[in-house]
């Protein structure tokens, strides 16, 4: 398949649940990169089938005000394509955020299993329920029942290096009500410090019948098409290089170009909606947390890092994007993954 028909084929629609996207190819869940900003920045350039927000505590969003939290808030017309993540540690607190997240109006919710950072794990949530797979099957089986919209859940392999539990849970999932399956094939202490293994895409894949997005080690066009043949997943869940190159959901499924300068551009624009939808001190900071994968396109990225880390506004910040980058640095054909935290 060349690019040409592989961008036909993202561009598929694929039912999920009693719903249909328009595209396989979509934003991976994740925390605390997956916020307004990003995604409309991401929505800007289009291309995409699903949005996903970051990790929203189930706890806290039955309760959530949109117009202050920094993670439960949305723009009105992002809400037909986007999907909520929720983290959360029993049954009923999950579904209860479920309810809310119905009612306001978004595509679907994500059950997020997948998580392994100890913060969360500490709390019974994230990748530390699949040490309890009835647990966790009875968390999906709850909000399915608790919500009519699509159920997503994102998981990992576990905490062992086993296909065949992730095809188990894959099983389990799907029994208790799950539309769609997010899977990032690694071992669930693993912060990307090894290859993800695709197998397990292939073995989730064949144990159930419901769409599976794979994830991991997406960099370039090439990776998406082997990928997809070598597992069949039904689309591509992308994260942190959507992170490093927002327009990428635009060129795959697209195929548009862009000229040297999109990464200036970007920039600014990220810094813009961000001052936009967020206050001083917290803006500098969320893209500081960007800035690492931004800063990954070029050779170098260190370098340009700690220049970007040195702003101590937001004035400050777009002085310094200027003057890095109004004529584009050397970019790299792949990112530098050493900055893909």
């Amino acid at each position: 398949m060349d690019a040409l028909g592989f961008a036909r084929y993202l561009n598929t629609p694929l039912p999920i649940g009693n719903k249909i996207i328009s595209g396989r190819m979509v934003l991976a869940p994740m925390a605390g990169l997956g916020h307004i900003a990003f995604r409309e920045l991401v929505a800007e350039f289009g291309g995409f089938g699903l949005l996903f927000t970051g990790m929203c505590s189930a706890k806290a969003v039955p309760h959530e005000n949109p117009s202050i939290s920094p993670v439960f808030c949305w723009r009105r017309q992002e809400l037909p394509y986007t999907v909520c993540q929720i983290f959360g540690a029993t049954p009923d607190t999950m579904a209860q955020a479920a309810r809310r997240i119905e009612q306001e109006g978004f595509f679907g919710v994500d059950l997020n299993f997948g998580c392994s950072v100890a913060a969360i794990c500490k709390k019974g949530c994230g990748a530390v329920l699949l040490k309890t797979p009835d647990r966790a099957a009875e968390i999906v089986a709850m909000v399915r029942a608790a919500v009519s919209f699509p159920v997503f859940v994102k998981f990992r392999m576990g905490w062992s290096d086993d296909a065949a539990f992730a095809a188990d849970m894959a099983k389990r999932f799907e029994a208790a009500g799950a539309d769609a399956l997010v899977f990032h094939p690694r071992v669930a202490p693993d912060r990307r410090t090894r290859p993800p293994k695709w197998d397990a895409i292939s073995r989730v894949k064949e144990a159930v019948t419901i769409p599976v997005f794979g994830n991991g080690n997406l960099f370039a066009i090439q990776d998406g098409m082997q990928m997809t043949a070598q597992t069949g997943c039904h689309g591509l869940s992308l994260g942190r290089m959507a992170v490093a190159r927002p327009w990428i959901f635009a060129q795959w499924t697209r195929g548009k170009s862009f000229d040297p300068g999109i990464y200036h551009a970007t920039a600014l624009r990220m810094a813009s909606l961000l001052e936009h939808h967020y206050d001083m001190p917290f803006n500098l900071k969320l893209f500081k947390k960007y800035a690492p994968y931004f800063c990954a396109n070029f050779k170098f990225s260190h370098f340009l890092l700690k220049q970007l880390n040195q702003a101590k506004s937001m004035e400050d910040l777009k002085k310094t994007i200027h003057k890095l980058f109004a004529s584009c640095p050397e970019t790299l054909s792949t990112p530098n993954r050493n900055l893909f935290l």
